[in-house]
């Protein structure tokens, strides 16, 4: 897998030939260093920049495809104006953009709830945060000692185990987070494909991520000919096309972008 900077100019051929961009990026691990709680991940001004100057060009339209709830995320990034996919774009806002997937609309009572018991039963796990985000929820672990994540994960499994066995849960892993989503057949590369399909043929989609979440983003933008971009050390296997070595690196290339 190339790293994307040394192969620039084939890159930004393909970029240049497009009638139009759609530039669609996550946020943690992406944007940002991922940071020990999710309020701390704070975008850097210089990306802020870079983003809002792609955002006033004509031939791009900007997004945002994160795990976050979408509330959480308009707030981190705060530009008016771009799409926001949030919960692995079970709720998507933007320009012309509306939409709530609406079997996880169903689920939002039922998730509370379960909020409340991994509350009650990770409450006693050193560095522990259960973020309940309204569609989905997350179980971050980046401050547990390493000698007490097995029961952390132990009484996680057994919280879940009914919803998941009654088929209305399913468990997903990122960078030391459990999460809990409907059982619904969607994720990152449906939310991205139903996005581009709003835009006229012609439209080149780029996407950047850092999970494995992000690998179902990666394997739609490929389906559509786009550009896929891994964040971080090379991996396999990955459905991304190319790589950067980290957010500066984002930054970096979404500069390149504008200029």
């Amino acid at each position: 897998m190339p790293h994307l900077l040394n192969v620039w100019p084939q890159v930004r051929r393909q970029v240049n030939q497009a009638g139009h961009i759609l530039l669609l990026l996550d946020y943690d691990g992406t944007l940002t260093p991922l940071a020990p709680r999710p309020e701390l991940a704070v975008l850097p001004e210089d990306t802020r920049r870079a983003v809002s100057r792609l955002h006033r060009r004509e031939r791009y339209t900007v997004g945002l495809v994160s795990g976050r709830g979408l509330a959480d995320l308009m707030g981190m990034v705060d530009l008016p104006g771009l799409i926001y996919a949030g919960n692995h774009g079970l709720e998507i806002q933007g320009p012309g953009l509306e939409f709530i997937h609406p079997a996880a609309e169903e689920w939002r009572a039922e998730l509370a709830g379960l909020v409340k018991v991994l509350d009650d039963r990770l409450g006693g796990y050193e560095g522990a945060l259960v973020e309940g985000k309204g569609l989905t929820l997350s179980v971050h672990y980046r401050l547990t000692p390493g000698e007490f994540r097995p029961g952390l994960e132990a009484d996680f499994m057994a919280a879940v185990a009914e919803l998941r066995s009654a088929g209305r849960a399913r468990v997903t892993r990122g960078k030391e987070v459990l999460e809990v989503r409907p059982a619904v057949d969607w994720d990152k590369g449906k939310a991205i494909a139903r996005m581009a399909a709003e835009f006229p043929a012609g439209t080149l989609p780029v996407f950047f991520g850092d999970d494995l979440t992000d690998e179902d983003g990666f394997a739609a933008v490929a389906e559509l000919g786009g550009v896929s971009v891994l964040v971080g050390p090379a991996r396999q296997p990955t459905r991304a096309a190319y790589r950067v070595d980290s957010p500066r690196e984002v930054a970096e290339t979404l500069t390149l972008l504008a200029d």
